[in-house]
This record gives C-alpha cells, sequence and structure tokens, in this order.
C-alpha cells in the first residue's frame, strides 16, 4: 500500500460527500459521550434514539459534519472509526459486514488492495469489539434492531460472553 493509495481513497470520500454521516446516528458509549463533552461539544448534539448517539441535523447529516469533514475526528465514535466496515450480534456472535460500494465508494477500493483492506479491518474489528463490550445491553439490542441494507458479511467472531442482540 502507497501513499498514492491513501491520496486516492482520500479523494474517493471527499467526492463522495459524506453518504457514511447522512442518517447515521452513530452510536456512543459513556467514556466516547465523556470525551465529546469535554472537547466542548453540548450534550445537545446528542440524542438517544433506543441507544446514545450522535444527533442529526434538519438535513439528516451528522451534527458533527462540517464542510466535508469530521469536527470530532480524533475522538469520532467507533462505528466512524469502523468505516466503511458495520456490525451485528447474533446469538453471541459478532458479525463484521462491509457496505457495498453503491453506498460507499471506499469499499470499491478496499476490494481492490488486499493491504488496505487488512489494515483497515483490523481497525473496524478492533474498534466494534470495543464497542459492543461497552455499550449497555438495551442499546445494543436497539442497535441490532437497524437494518445494514446493501452490506456484505466478511467476518464472524465469537464473543467471550453472552451478549444479546
Amino acid at each position: 500500500m502507497t501513499d498514492a493509495w491513501f491520496l486516492i481513497a482520500e479523494a474517493v470520500c471527499d467526492r463522495c460527500g459524506g453518504l457514511c454521516c447522512r442518517d447515521a446516528h452513530p452510536p456512543l458509549t459513556r467514556d466516547r459521550i465523556d470525551d465529546i463533552v469535554s472537547a466542548g461539544h453540548p450534550y445537545g448534539t446528542i440524542e438517544y434514539r433506543g441507544y446514545s448517539c450522535l444527533a442529526a441535523g434538519e438535513d439528516g447529516m451528522c451534527v458533527m459534519f462540517d464542510a466535508g469533514s469530521c469536527r470530532i475526528h480524533a475522538i469520532k465514535p467507533e462505528t466512524c472509526r469502523a468505516g466503511p466496515f458495520t456490525f451485528d450480534v447474533v446469538d453471541g456472535v459478532l458479525e463484521i459486514w462491509l457496505k457495498q460500494e453503491s453506498i460507499c465508494p471506499l469499499a470499491g477500493l478496499l476490494r481492490e488492495e488486499p493491504e488496505a483492506y487488512a489494515r483497515l479491518y483490523a481497525v473496524a474489528r478492533d474498534e466494534l469489539l470495543r464497542l459492543v463490550r461497552s455499550l449497555p445491553a438495551g442499546d445494543l439490542a436497539a442497535i441490532c434492531r437497524i437494518p445494514e441494507p446493501e452490506t456484505d458479511k466478511v467476518a464472524e467472531i465469537p464473543l467471550e460472553e453472552e451478549i444479546p442482540c
């Protein structure tokens, strides 16, 4: 994987216009909420939809999306760090899914570059494991009821403890 690949990936994301930030409502752990509030963002940027998440503006975009980038990039939620991978938990197994290119142009680029795929998958796996282990059971169950269309399952990871969903 070269610097040129990262430049291409960055350009792909820039051209996309933040599709992953539209109507996303990324879940927030208690620690992530504390980080966001400590960074000076008001509690009004957070809402509860069966789980704590970042709110969306009237246009459907995440309230942290600004001029094509994330205002909290350094502390953004685990699912944002994991993108374009997403997840479900079924019978104590973490299922990791990759969005299809139709909803995330970066996913198509990843499929063409095995080294980049492996590196980003490792980040996604770690972030998603941290997330599912940190969320209250009710929040996780609410998240797992959200449909994830246009995704392909890429991994199953048994969880040590039973995590309901």
